[in-house]
Formats: C-alpha cells, structure tokens, sequence
C-alpha cells in the first residue's frame, strides 16, 4: 500500500517514521516546513496539498488535534477526499467524537473510499518502539487491510466493531484515566496530611493493589496535577466533553466515574 501521512506532531510523527522505516511508500503533508524537516532523512515524499497527498496515496492516515482539524483536512477545500480515488481508505488515529467520523463516512462512501476510526493510546515514545495500542472500528476487511500498516508502531490493534466503535473505547479509556488522577492527586494530599512522604507513598503504591497509570503519572510530579494542568487539562477536558455527549444521548446515569472525571478537571482548573 501508498500510504499518506497528516499529523506529525509529538505521537504521528514516529508514527509515520515508523511507517516509513518499515518500507511503505509514504506520502507526508504539513502546514508548517519545521515539521517536515524532521522527515528530510527519510525517503519519503513531501505533498502541497492533502489532495494531493491522498491522491498518491492508497490508505490516508489522519493524527491530528481534534474534530475541527480532522474535518478541516479531511473534507475542506483541497482536503483528502477530493484526492483520494476509489478503493482508497482514510483512518482516523485522533480522538474524535464518533459522529464526526460516521459524517465522513457517509461522504467517503459516494466516492467509494472507507473510512476506519483508529485512534491510539500510549504516546510518541510508545510509537517509536512499536508499543501503540490501536482501537480500530470499521468493517472487518477495511481493517484487515490496514492491520499491517498499524502494526509497524502498534503492540497491539484491537477491531472493536462497526465504525465509531474505537473513538468510544478510547474516550471511555481516556475517562478513565481522568477520574483515576483525582482518585490519586487526592491520595497523596491524604498521605501528606498523614505525615507520609509523597515519593515513598507513589513507590510503595506502584508495588501495591492501588497502583493505576495515572498515580504512576504524577507521583514523579510531587503527586500534584499542577504540571499535568499545564499540558494535558485541554485534551482531557476535550475527551470528557465528548463521552459526556455520548452518555447524554444514550440516556445513561452520569456515573461516580464521570463526576470523579469531573473533579479531576476542577482541581486542574486551580492551576491555571
């Protein structure tokens, strides 16, 4: 397979060099020159447009921010579906509401391109040494056949189901994952009140019953979810906000798990 590659930032990016160094023919495009010269070592190709990248391309993977971004260079003016030919498939690695990639389906499908929601959990670091975990949703053989192309940065591709599937496996992941940290910032507030010393108690619990990502997370931080706020409260919030419009839709109970998300937001709020 061509493959085309739009977002190389700190996760796409060893994500498209690993694409790269596994011999596919690659395609990159980007808004700003810095971010491909990272890429002049490489034999890949650079396009002008995403069109024209997507045209020269045979699977278009997508690994930008958000919706905005991803609608932007999927479907706007000289965007990946007016270059993208018959047969061809488009796969979504940002988290995304899963709406927005059904909309693109539905788009994708008048030209006979497909679509698979693939995003990915576990950082650049985790791409670089073929460690991602990718949560794919679509028909069973447009995954299949991306399948080789994942599993040059993933340790493990999971086919969840129909498409939209994998955005709400990773948005209920990366709730999760909010909650858990005001479980832990909270721990460690209890323990110094207690008079136990923040970095013993985060080495003592990675050993123990009540270890989770998010306590590994900040105990080398002081415990705290101050620096965390600074980088990480917009995504976070991002993702909370879009499982919270799926939860309300479906007409679920709001849950401890999204009141402790929620929490984990306010306290991330007194930081900034």
């Amino acid at each position: 397979m061509r493959i085309g590659f739009i977002g190389l930032g700190s996760q796409g990016g060893p994500m498209a060099r690993r694409i790269i160094e596994a011999g596919y023919q690659t395609t990159l495009w980007a808004r700003r020159p810095e971010t491909l010269a990272a890429f002049a070592d490489t034999g890949a190709t650079v396009a002008a447009s995403p069109a024209a990248l997507a045209a020269a391309s045979d699977l278009v993977c997508v690994c930008v921010v958000g919706d905005a971004d991803v609608v932007e260079v999927v479907d706007g003016a000289d965007g990946v579906l007016a270059g993208l030919a018959s047969g061809g498939v488009l796969a979504v690695h940002s988290t995304v509401h899963p709406d927005t990639c059904r909309e693109l389906a539905k788009k994708a499908a008048a030209q006979g391109v497909s679509v698979v929601d693939a995003p990915v959990s576990g950082g650049g670091q985790a791409a670089a040494e073929r460690r991602l975990l990718v949560m794919a949703g679509g028909e069973t053989e447009v995954v299949e056949r991306c399948r080789p192309v994942f599993d040059t940065y993933a340790g493990h591709v999971v086919h969840l189901g129909e498409l939209g599937a994998g955005q709400v496996a990773k948005l209920l992941n990366n709730l999760l994952f909010t909650a858990n940290l005001a479980t832990a910032a909270t721990t460690f507030d209890l323990g110094r009140e207690l008079g136990v010393d923040t970095m013993r108690l985060g080495e003592v619990i990675a050993h123990g019953s009540g270890n989770s990502v998010a306590l590994s997370t900040i105990a080398p931080l002081g415990g705290s979810l101050q620096q965390l706020a600074i980088y990480a409260a917009d995504l976070l919030r991002k993702d909370v906000g879009l499982v919270t419009d799926l939860a309300v839709r479906a007409d679920a109970p709001k849950g401890p798990v999204l009141t402790a998300a929620e929490t984990t937001l306010a306290l991330m709020d007194e930081f900034r």
